[in-house]
């Protein structure tokens, strides 16, 4: 576990430019697809929380998975949305379902984000959850849950987009969050715990939408 530092401050440039041009078709690059490898080092830059997202199967038994992709996307009408990977032996579960839930998860919680990072298993193997309004497991002690009903699917390239409708919200305790940045676990400054390096996540990452 790492706590986030703030980075330098790079210095400014002397004569910053004071107009930008437009763009036009001659200045305009040709589209070209960055490779998957510049994607995740770039990209590992956004820090983002962790959340894990639970329904209740056909079988009657939980499934659940780590997500980075969880954002709030609408307050009229209230939308969420999180992007499982089109691999992912855990989504058609959760699709089928219906209905599902986000375990917003606190920095205190990094064990829990790892067991259900994971592909296989009994994943609520010794985990403490309750059943949320329309069925889906509510884990204890998470910061809070958004309970919601799948409104729609969407393309997202080697992911999907799964748009949910906010049905129940609940804030279960103060904390800060747990965080995820440049492949590692977080929390923010100042947020007390223990502050040792977290090991990498570059694994975890790629099953952590799986």
């Amino acid at each position: 576990m790492s706590t986030l530092a703030t980075p330098p401050t790079p210095p400014a440039r002397s004569n910053p430019p004071s107009r930008c041009h437009p763009p036009t078709a001659q200045t305009v690059p040709a589209p070209s697809d960055p490779g998957g490898a510049d994607m995740k080092a770039v990209l590992s830059s956004f820090c983002t929380g962790v959340a894990v997202i639970t329904a209740c199967g056909s079988d009657g038994r939980p499934v659940g998975m780590a997500v980075q992709s969880f954002s709030s996307v609408s307050l009229d009408p209230p939308l969420v949305c999180f992007c499982p990977a089109r691999t992912s032996a855990t989504w058609p579960r959760i699709r089928s379902a219906g209905v599902f839930a986000v375990n917003i998860l606190a920095a205190d919680q990094e064990e829990l984000c790892r067991r259900f990072a994971v592909t296989g298993g009994d994943k609520f193997a010794g985990v403490p959850w309750r059943p949320g309004a329309a069925g889906a497991p509510l884990l204890d002690g998470v910061l809070a849950t958004v309970e919601c009903a799948l409104e729609d699917v969407l393309d997202g390239g080697d992911h999907l987009i799964a748009l949910g409708r906010v049905t129940t919200l609940t804030a279960h305790r103060d904390g800060a969050p747990l965080l995820y940045f440049r492949r590692a676990y977080g929390r923010l400054p100042g947020s007390g715990g223990r502050a040792s390096m977290s090991s990498s996540m570059a694994a975890a990452r790629s099953r952590s939408e799986a």
